[in-house]
């Protein structure tokens, strides 16, 4: 009986460890970065569904959700209205109402509204062409690796 115990013991010690030993390593672990703009996957409003987002397909998509909005069909969204862009789209919900109402007058007009860059374009078009490829998304996601030094190393004897 007193060899069961410590025999018992070790069995139980050994099955902790195996079981919450990789759970524990798990949570500690930090979870994967991700871009705000990606957090509810890639934009809805690539009209065409090649995977490109362009300033057109998001003039598009920004003046079908002005139509949307404007209730009242004044040409001009108050913030009441606007909380209806903000459920429009998930890119959307935490769109500024003073972002978008440039002359500060309490209303967006829909110049105001459609003209405003994408903050998704502004944030991946690396090369300025009013078009995202995948390939600039990965780019801009991409995790950055450890930096090479500074200087280059010189030799001690020269």
């Amino acid at each position: 009986m007193s060899r069961a115990k410590p025999v018992l013991m070790i069995c139980l010690t050994v099955g902790w460890f195996a079981t919450a030993g990789p759970f524990a390593l798990a949570q500690s672990a930090p979870p994967p970065a991700q871009d705000g703009l990606l957090k509810s996957g890639p934009p809805t409003w690539d009209a065409n569904r090649d995977g490109i987002f362009t300033c057109d397909e998001w003039k598009g998509f920004a003046d079908r959700i002005f139509t949307l909005a404007d209730r009242n069909r004044d040409g001009k969204l108050d913030k009441t209205e606007f909380a209806t862009v903000q459920k429009a789209d998930a890119a959307l919900a935490d769109a500024d109402f003073g972002y978008f109402d440039e002359n500060q007058d309490g209303k967006i007009a829909r110049k105001e509204f459609v003209d405003k860059p994408s903050a998704f374009i502004v944030r991946f078009d690396r090369d300025g062409d009013c078009r995202v490829t995948g390939d600039e998304i990965r780019a801009t996601t991409a995790p950055k690796g450890p930096q090479g030094p500074a200087e280059r190393p010189r030799d001690r004897f020269h």
